[in-house]
């Protein structure tokens, strides 16, 4: 049985928008350890699982998916946003 997580996209840092912050995303959890290749130094492993990544326009969608194929998959909440409003005249407080 696959292991997954399910998680909302976060907002890049580099990002200012919301563009694809409402999707969600299925990633499987990784069943064996990177290693290096003796011959070009590049990090890999044999599972291919590590490469999809599925996009859901819910939470529920991606839970139903998972449900359906008989991954285990878990959900990460999302934190909740703070927002620090402040004047510019704090700056100089």
């Amino acid at each position: 049985m696959a292991d997954a997580r399910i998680y909302k996209r976060p907002q890049s840092a580099m990002q200012s928008g919301k563009a694809l912050t409402d999707q969600w995303v299925l990633d499987f959890v990784p069943a064996e350890a990177k290693k290096p290749d003796p011959l070009m130094g590049w990090s890999g492993s044999g599972d291919t699982r590590q490469q999809v990544q599925l996009k859901f326009p819910s939470c529920e969608a991606a839970q139903a998916y998972a449900e359906k194929y008989g991954i285990a998959a878990r959900v990460h909440s999302v934190p909740p946003k703070k927002l620090k409003l402040q004047a510019y005249a704090d700056n100089f407080r």
